[in-house]
């Protein structure tokens, strides 16, 4: 993990740190929403033009990669990328710009901000896009992407901008794509169950929209993620214990390749043996290999009952311990969270839901089937809970209270990020073990995170060995920082021990490249980085994120 101090402020008269230093933004909400409120950035256009020419012949990285990784990658078989510099990427913004319209390339200071750094992120970068452009279709796509190829710009596709690990940040440049004008669902096959979308479209709003037709999707994340993000990432959600994670529910994907190229992975029957297998490639490729332009997703039937239910434990251990009995004893419930005391009092402080919670562990619980099964299941958990420890079981009685009582649990993060004060960040992150191990890594966790003594909390998918440490620290104070960065090292490193993985559910992005490495060795990300290199030789597609650039 890693963190280098770089104010924005200072990217005008330094260009060696186009090295893109990672750092903890010192007042992220707060510069954010002075900046939004009308306050002009002291980055503008042709600072970041001019700022472009400085990145073309550094390589991303070179300080922290040297001083955290144990590994060295071999780039034998690699170039190291040069990208466009000021007048080559003029040439590509006038030339979009009389292609598509001027409207849809910006150059504007805070949209380059909005689409360089996010609040939502434990790590940003001091550098921003030169450009955003603005796609309506999978053709203008296919037209930006053969602009910037020919011009050596990078691409970076942006969607929700919810993402946790710097995913859609920018540092070599280049161009970022917005697909906020491609957020159509195209065709609903109802009785094929699936339905197509574009990339933009919200899986709450896309449930909304289709729930006359008696389905739903069930892959259900952050409230405010989309679906292409959510490819990006091979995200999951508080459903995935019951309905698997994102890389389950896609059909087919429409991508537009590095130089242009438009392709389709699949046709559209649920189950195909033709070929390798392309739609899972780019699922969780967050971008490096293409841009997703349409989706096709499984639909599943609406459950006929819904049950939600939260139960308190006395310690973190025995909520733990519980969900993994659950699991073993092979209940199908729909969904099994889990958020600590602190979570429970981040919940009450912010005032997000309308309930007061006890400040215990709890567990929530999803229960969905027939009216019969959900009663079965619910019965059998009660006694599992019971024999550790649990309290009272509080039942929803109705739709509405169900979603109050399920609220709490999707609106944590959010409710830990309305708590932050002027210098307070919040740091994010997520791992997954084996469920056997579930219950040793959250309980040592949580003590080292309770040693550091901030405000700091654990929540999480327990039902698949999932979960997060959520940390609020003074961004300015160096010792914390430090003291949070080796918390949250040592958590990832123990899930690595257990044989579990860097993250569950957040993707690599800037900030796990490192654990990455720890957790599939050499040979593996060797693989990836020549599928990269087939795919996009002149590593335009979304540069320095999941693997380095080659160095020479």
């Amino acid at each position: 993990m890693f963190r280098i101090a770089g104010p924005l402020s200072r990217l005008s008269a330094s260009p060696l740190l186009a090295r893109g230093a990672v750092r903890h933004q010192s007042t992220a909400a707060a510069k954010s929403s002075r900046l939004f409120a009308g306050r002009r950035s002291p980055w503008t256009s042709g600072r970041v033009l001019l700022f472009t020419a400085f990145t073309a012949s550094l390589t991303y990285l070179y300080g922290v990669n040297d001083a955290s990784s144990h590994f060295k990658v071999s780039w034998a078989n690699f170039r190291k990328p040069s990208y466009a510099n000021k007048t080559d990427m003029e040439k590509a913004i006038h030339e979009l710009k009389y292609a598509l319209g001027s409207d849809a390339i910006s150059t504007d200071d805070e949209d380059l901000l909005m689409h360089g750094y996010s609040e939502w992120s434990s790590i940003n970068i001091d550098q921003l896009p030169v450009a955003v452009a603005y796609p309506k279709s999978t053709e203008e796509v296919a037209q930006i992407a053969k602009t910037c190829h020919k011009y050596r710009v990078p691409m970076i596709p942006y969607s929700g901008g919810s993402s946790l690990e710097a995913n859609f940040s920018a540092p070599f440049g280049g161009m970022s794509i917005d697909f906020t004008f491609m957020d159509k669902i195209i065709t609903l096959h109802a009785d094929d169950m699936d339905v197509v979308v574009q990339p933009s479209v919200p899986w709450m709003s896309l449930n909304e929209q289709i729930k006359d037709s008696g389905l739903f999707f069930p892959v259900d994340p952050g409230p405010s993620a989309r679906i292409g993000g959510m490819v990006g990432t091979s995200c999951s959600g508080t459903n995935a214990v019951r309905y698997g994670t994102m890389k389950d529910w896609v059909i087919n994907l429409t991508v537009v390749l590095a130089d242009g190229t438009i392709i389709k992975t699949r046709r559209r029957p649920r189950k195909s043996s033709a070929g390798y297998n392309l739609t899972n490639l780019f699922i969780g490729s967050e971008g490096t290999l293409g841009l997703v332009t349409e989706i096709t997703l499984k639909l599943t039937v609406i459950p006929q009952e819904t049950s939600v239910a939260v139960v308190t434990f006395p310690t973190i251990r025995d909520a733990a311990a519980a969900a993994s009995k659950v699991m073993r004893a092979g209940i199908p419930v729909a969904a099994m969270e889990i958020m600590d005391e602190v979570q429970m009092g981040v919940i009450n402080r912010s005032g997000s839901t309308p309930k007061k919670w006890k400040e215990v562990p709890t567990m929530f619980f999803k229960f969905s089937g027939t009216k019969a099964g959900v009663q079965e299941n619910t019965a059998m958990v009660k006694t599992i809970a019971k024999m550790h420890k649990s309290g009272d079981f509080e039942f929803a009685i109705n739709a509405e209270e169900q979603k109050t009582l399920w609220s709490a649990r999707k609106e944590s993060l959010w409710s830990m990020l309305a708590l932050r004060t002027e210098g307070l960040e919040v740091w994010s992150t997520d791992v997954a073990v084996p469920l056997s191990r579930l219950p040793d890594i959250i309980e040592i966790s949580k003590k080292e995170m309770d040693d550091l003594g901030l405000f700091a909390s654990i929540l999480g998918h327990i039902g698949d060995g999932n979960f997060h440490e959520s940390i609020l620290y003074d961004s300015k104070n160096p010792k914390e920082r430090a003291a949070v960065e080796k918390c949250i090292h040592d958590m990832v490193d123990r899930a690595l021990e257990m044989d579990g993985t860097c993250t569950g559910e957040h993707g690599i992005g800037l900030g796990k490249k490192d654990s990455l490495l720890k957790e599939l060795g050499l040979d593996t990300i060797g693989v990836m980085q020549k599928i990269k290199g087939a795919l996009d030789p002149h590593w335009l597609m979304n540069p320095g994120k999941i693997i380095d650039l080659p160095s020479s």
